[in-house]
């Protein structure tokens, strides 16, 4: 996976005030004045900080920022001023620093003099390198690596012996044929930082700059900056791509500005978070989230790339042959690799006793396996080309396997989780912190647990599977997992309802007791379609109680569960992702009411948030607080976050593709403010039509010969 790279938007870390630049495995976090310095800032490459400290001084002072300038997801100008230590409160010196991040990092440095008089200034840029490990960086456990420096003249490096071989973080000053002439020097290198520094003259109205270059090479390998100095930013290979993005997406419109702006929003994001395989030009995937998952996440991508498909079908064709090709093969604890499992996450880091299960891949998911073979068969429900949905399916035939050898512990017809490592994770669905599956009582459930929604993840794949015999004319295999289908709804609703409680258990524990916290999970199964239809109603009524539905989205746990906490990452807070996936659910059975009420408050929270939907955000009630409570840690731009709004505007067109069947169905199904949708450009069976949702109803134009619209 080393090399992959990615366009990704720029946003401070959760809504704060740091800035965030990502490309691929590189990002790079600040304050706004552009200066790496502390915390959790830094230059990041390969899951490593190569930059920990990056630090601009003029006349021995600190600038004073006054606004950033996107210019790029992967480039921003910082706009400082050099403040007046007395006198006039105006300050004449202006500060510019224009950075694009990429396989390393440059920086433009500009200096502007708005004075009268000529202007001498000494200039210093302090560079530290730490070689940290992404992991010990965000857990603020952050240990010296022993690096040695060394930098004399016009640059600087830092090296750092790795598994792979040393590790070498070049820093050097480029001159520009615009720059006044300027000397420049390397101080000695000292043991915690070094420094570059320039004696600056600029006369009346006049300006300085300079570049400077980062740059990393990895044993014998130098990896090339995307965006050397003296590259005009709009001809860099990232600009390009996401330019050709842009003008690929189906244009949307609405009567709801909000909306709109979710919508478009959610399209940048998506486009920024792609990552590009440099071993198939043709393959594109999406990543998780920035700027502490910038690589492929089974779960988080496939379920991304599914919401995404109202957008385009290419991005699940790529992230399906990745993961593809990372699909299990052998039996490994430590990594929890299986045959046909499908895995969880791939890092870079060369530090491997900082990931779980100390290897670049690991497989410790229970619900990915399922949600292939779900997103293979809604590629094949949307008309994607018959010999592209046919390539994935001995990976689909393999998944399943895993799902009846090794995802079905004790052979009961649901799949568990157990962590076969002590360096895996304890719980392996999406939520999957420590203390995230719980009892109704507070107390914490412990594995092996069949979760509700994995069930249903297992529920639709066997359907999914069924359509996709039907499709490629298997007569025996359409009967065989329709069967299994079947059977598996049944048990379900008969395992899982608590009727004294009136919901299903989030999970059946070790005992196949119910664990039966009111939780968000039920939403994930009326998406899925596992819930009796004689349930719905209860279930859409507990969806949208006070105890789940803040008001600004569905709670992760009922604040009625001991062990609720508004700003816990998966006991009460509210993930945009989980609320979309429960309004398509209750839209699916036809609870409009409860759907339209969760659709509207996540779409009101996005108002909060420049239309941009965070991983996560607190669980405090509307009531409480007049906006969305931040998560600190919360990932911004996420891609299932970002691909909510599209789920959204799906589910209230009521679109379902059966292309194989001839049929596509629709209804408009109502949200508070919104009457009219617009989508020019959809992609459905290698045509682009236009669908069109007002006055109640819903219209497809330009819809290719032999299929017709079926209103549901």
């Amino acid at each position: 996976m080393a090399g992959w790279n990615a366009d990704v938007g720029a946003q401070g870390i959760g809504g704060g005030p740091e800035v965030t630049l990502v490309d691929g495995s590189t990002f790079a976090v600040s304050d706004a004045s552009g200066d790496i310095n502390g915390g959790v800032h830094g230059l990041y490459l390969f899951d490593t900080r190569m930059l920990s400290q990056f630090v601009l001084r003029v006349a021995k002072h600190a600038v004073e920022a006054l606004s950033v300038e996107y210019l790029g997801p992967f480039s921003a100008t910082f706009i400082s001023r050099l403040r007046p230590v007395d006198g006039p409160i105006d300050a004449p010196i202006v500060v510019l620093r224009t950075r694009s991040v990429g396989n390393g990092m440059s920086e433009s440095i500009e200096l502007r003099n708005y004075a009268t008089t000529a202007a001498a200034l000494d200039l210093e840029l302090a560079v530290g390198v730490d070689f940290a490990s992404v992991f010990d960086v965000k857990a603020g456990r952050v240990v010296q690596q022993g690096r040695s420096t060394s930098g004399r003249g016009p640059g600087l490096s830092f090296v750092q012996q790795m598994p792979s071989g040393p590790w070498i973080v070049t820093v050097k000053a480029a001159s520009d044929t615009h720059c006044a002439p300027a000397t420049l020097a390397a101080l000695p290198p000292g043991t915690d930082e070094t420094m570059l520094c320039w004696r600056v003259e600029i006369d009346p109205g006049g300006r300085w700059t300079a570049c400077v270059e980062l740059a990393l090479q990895t044993g014998a390998r130098v990896i090339e900056l995307a965006h050397p100095c003296g590259v005009p930013i709009e001809r860099a290979v990232h600009a390009t791509r996401l330019a050709s993005w842009r003008s690929s997406l189906p244009a949307f419109s609405s009567n709801d500005p909000t909306l709109e702006t979710a919508v478009a929003r959610a399209q940048e994001d998506l486009g920024a978070l792609r990552v590009f395989d440099p071993d198939h030009a043709d393959r594109v995937v999406v990543a998780a989230g920035a700027p502490w998952y910038m690589t492929l996440f089974g779960r988080d991508s496939l379920l991304a790339a599914w919401m995404a498909l109202l957008t385009q079908q290419e991005l699940a064709v790529g992230v399906l042959q990745a993961l593809a090709d990372l699909q299990g093969d052998s039996i490994n604890p430590l990594t929890e690799e299986e045959p046909g499992r499908i895995v969880h996450e791939v890092r870079y880091d060369q530090q491997t006793s900082r990931m779980l299960g100390g290897r670049n891949a690991y497989y410790g998911t229970v619900d990915a396996t399922p949600l292939f073979v779900m997103l293979v068969g809604e590629l094949a429900r949307w008309g994607v080309a018959r010999e592209r949905v046919a390539q994935f399916l001995p990976h689909v035939d393999r998944a399943l396997a895993w799902i009846d050898q090794f995802g079905d512990r004790d052979g009961d017809g649901y799949i568990e989780y157990l962590a076969a490592t002590e360096t895996g994770l304890r719980n392996q669905g999406w939520k999957d912190s420590w203390d995230a599956i719980r009892y109704r009582n507070g107390d914490i459930a412990t594995a092996p647990l069949a979760l509700a929604e994995v069930q249903g993840y297992v529920y639709a794949a066997y359907v999914a599977r069924a359509e996709l015999a039907e499709l490629f004319e298997n007569p025996d295999a359409v009967r065989h997992w329709q069967a299994r289908a079947a059977a598996l709804k049944q048990r379900f609703n008969r395992d899982f309802w608590v009727e004294e409680l009136g919901w299903y258990a989030m999970a059946l524990d070790a005992d196949k007791q119910p664990v039966d916290a009111l939780a968000s999970n039920i939403g994930h199964c009326l998406w899925t379609g596992v819930v009796d239809t004689e349930r719905a109603e209860a279930i859409a009524a507990r969806l949208a109680s006070p105890q789940l539905s803040s008001g600004y989205g569905l709670r992760t746990l009922a604040s009625s569960t001991p062990g609720f906490n508004p700003l816990s990452y998966h006991c009460g807070s509210v993930w945009p992702h989980d609320t979309a996936i429960a309004v398509a659910g209750l839209f699916r059975y036809g609870c409009d009411s409860a759907a339209s009420v969760l659709a509207r408050g996540l779409l009101d929270a996005s108002r909060w948030h420049n239309g941009r939907l965070p991983e996560l955000f607190g669980g405090f009630d509307r009531n409480e607080f007049d906006r969305p409570v931040r998560y600190p840690a919360s990932c911004s731009p996420q891609a299932w976050a970002s691909a909510a709004p599209l789920l959204l505007v799906r589910s209230m067109l009521g679109l379902e593709p059966r292309v194989q069947d001839g049929v596509v169905q629709v209804r408009h199904a109502h949200v508070e403010g919104i009457e009219r949708l617009r989508l020019d450009g959809v992609r459905l069976a290698g045509n682009q039509v236009s669908i069109i949702a007002e006055h109640g109803t819903v219209r497809i134009e330009g819809l290719p010969e032999g299929l017709r619209v079926q209103q549901r």
